[in-house]
C-alpha cells in the first residue's frame, strides 16, 4: 500500500475514533504511529478525504464529511477512466494501466441496483447489468464520472 494511502487511511480511522479538536492533536497521534508529516501536508489531506471541522456545543471538532468524500472519490475514478464501450449485454471500461480493480471496487461499492457486478483485471472492467435495458443509463452514469460531474 502506497505511503499516502496509509496515511489517509489512518488518519479516518483516527478520526472515527478520537474526538480531535485541532490539527496539531492529529499531527501528533500520526507522530507516535510513525507518520511524520507536516501541518500543509495534512492540510491537503484533509481536503482529498472531505475532512470537516464542526462546531457542536461549544467544542470544535474534525469529521469526515461522506458526501463530499464521496464527491472527491468519484472525481479521481473518473480521471482513471480512459473509455466505455458496451454491447447488447455487457459493458466494458477502459482504464489507466493497474486502476481497473480500484474502478470496480468503487462501482461496487454505490450499490447500484441497476448493476450486478464488476470484474476488474489490470486495466478493463467488465460490468454487468442487472438488465440489458439499463445499459444506456449505467453508460450515461460512467460517462458522467470521466467527465467529472458526480450524480449519485
Amino acid at each position: 500500500m502506497p505511503a499516502k494511502l496509509k496515511r489517509q487511511t489512518r488518519i479516518k480511522e483516527l478520526l472515527q475514533t478520537y474526538i480531535v479538536a485541532n490539527q496539531e492533536e492529529l499531527l501528533h497521534l500520526l507522530k507516535a504511529e510513525g507518520f511524520h508529516i507536516t501541518q500543509a501536508t495534512l492540510s491537503r489531506d484533509f481536503a482529498e478525504l472531505g475532512v470537516i471541522r464542526v462546531n457542536s456545543d461549544g467544542h470544535v471538532r474534525y469529521l469526515l464529511d461522506a458526501d463530499e468524500s464521496g464527491k472527491h472519490i468519484a472525481r479521481l475514478v473518473g480521471f482513471e477512466i480512459l473509455s466505455v464501450q458496451f454491447n447488447e449485454a455487457m459493458i466494458v471500461i477502459r482504464t489507466l494501466a493497474g486502476r481497473a480493480q480500484g474502478v470496480a471496487h468503487f462501482i461496487d461499492r454505490l450499490n447500484r441496483e441497476d448493476i450486478i457486478g464488476t470484474v476488474g483485471g489490470d486495466d478493463t472492467v467488465l460490468l454487468i447489468p442487472n438488465k440489458v435495458e439499463n445499459i444506456a443509463s449505467i453508460v450515461a452514469f460512467i460517462k458522467k464520472m470521466m467527465y467529472k460531474v458526480p450524480s449519485y
